[in-house]
């Protein structure tokens, strides 16, 4: 099913919708700035259009070394579920399905310069140049009008709702029933109160100035269907933190927690399981390594440029402080075959029993 909506988000290259995201974030709740820009990662447009010339799944999985549930079209409603605009998604949703029913599109309706908002009865006409902030905006508005809420609480969920609407098309975003995760603990309470206590560290106690190595923190995770956080000690591995919680029985909530609630393999950057996207306190980790930073691009995961950027190996850094990760449902090795952006790349040494994995993954990379 298409129509002038689809085929206009179809334009775009994903490098193009990362553009878009940039340019919209002033215009994003401080809560969700992170976390918009850690669902493009989650979900890249790439991997989705790689995937799409593939009948045999098998196939695909083999070949990208995919683990877990990378396909959006299996969860339009939950793929964003760490974003504090998640709640909104039914609203969202139902604002562009019917923008994607008019003709021509509310969105694609503007003045000649496209800076200003008219009925389709009296625009000018059908902008085809018509940006994809442009886009993004009209349904962040004419959500938040409708919820009587802020603007910037709508903006980052309407992006990613459309990017939906791109990836599995408009029959497939209509199915979806549009159902939403309520939130719970810190998620329940408002945004500013969300950015406030997630730069908090916990309390060291009285003599708490005194400590050094032994200060202990906290980490959040907020996972596909599972939530909750664990205690890190000051300059510890996250994984090694994350696999010290035997609190459940966290692989059979996800078959990749082997130790931990945070999916991990390997623990030396060999694998790609215990990519993470940070949501809050990514200034409170270690700083990006050669390992990691090569590792990331093998994998393809589009780790952005910096010190201390929002995604990183949960098994490559340490904790200094507070931190709150998403932990997307998924993890493969397409840097090679999808992006193209890969050299000849020899992985770093797996001192773990994990032989089949390296296999795959070394296939996954060679581009074979």
């Amino acid at each position: 099913m298409s129509n002038l909506l689809t085929e206009h988000l179809a334009k775009f290259s994903e490098a193009e919708w990362l553009a878009a995201v940039d340019e919209i974030l002033p215009c994003v709740h401080d809560v969700d700035k992170n976390a918009l820009q850690i669902w493009f990662r989650f979900f890249p447009l790439e991997l989705q259009q790689y995937a799409a010339k593939f009948e045999d799944r098998g196939e695909l999985i083999r070949g990208l070394a995919l683990q877990g549930d990378f396909e959006i079209a299996a969860q339009i409603d939950r793929s964003h579920h760490f974003l504090y605009g998640h709640r909104y998604w039914a609203k969202v949703k139902c604002v562009i399905e019917k923008m994607a029913e008019s003709e021509p599109p509310d969105a694609l309706v503007m003045t000649k310069n496209g800076s200003t908002r008219k009925s389709a009865a009296d625009a000018d006409g059908c902008n085809p140049d018509c940006g994809l902030v442009d886009v993004i905006k009209e349904v962040g508005l004419l959500a938040a009008e409708k919820l009587k809420v802020e603007r910037k609480l709508t903006n980052a969920i309407a992006a990613v709702g459309l990017a939906t609407l791109n990836q599995v098309g408009l029959e497939a975003f209509k199915a979806a029933e549009g159902k939403i995760i309520e939130p719970t603990g810190l998620m329940k309470k408002s945004p500013d109160t969300i950015v406030a206590e997630r730069a908090k560290d916990d309390s060291q106690g009285f003599f708490g100035f005194l400590k050094t190595v032994d200060k202990k923190f906290s980490l959040e995770f907020l996972a596909n269907n599972y939530s909750g956080k664990f205690p890190v000690l000051n300059d510890q591995q996250v994984t090694h933190a994350s696999g010290l919680d035997r609190s459940q029985n966290w692989q059979e909530k996800d078959d990749r927690c082997w130790e931990g609630p945070i999916p991990v393999e390997c623990t030396s950057a060999s694998c790609g399981t215990c990519w993470v996207g940070v949501l809050a306190g990514e200034e409170k980790l270690s700083e990006v390594s050669r390992r990691e930073k090569r590792a990331m691009k093998v994998f393809g995961y589009n780790q952005p440029e910096g010190e201390k950027p929002f995604l990183r190996l949960a098994c490559q850094v340490k904790a200094y402080g507070n931190v709150t990760v998403a932990i997307p449902s998924w993890n493969g090795v397409f840097g090679k075959k999808v992006r193209g952006n890969v050299e000849d790349v020899e992985l770093e040494p797996n001192t773990t029993s994990a032989k089949r994995l390296r296999e795959v993954v070394k296939s996954a990379v060679s581009g074979e």
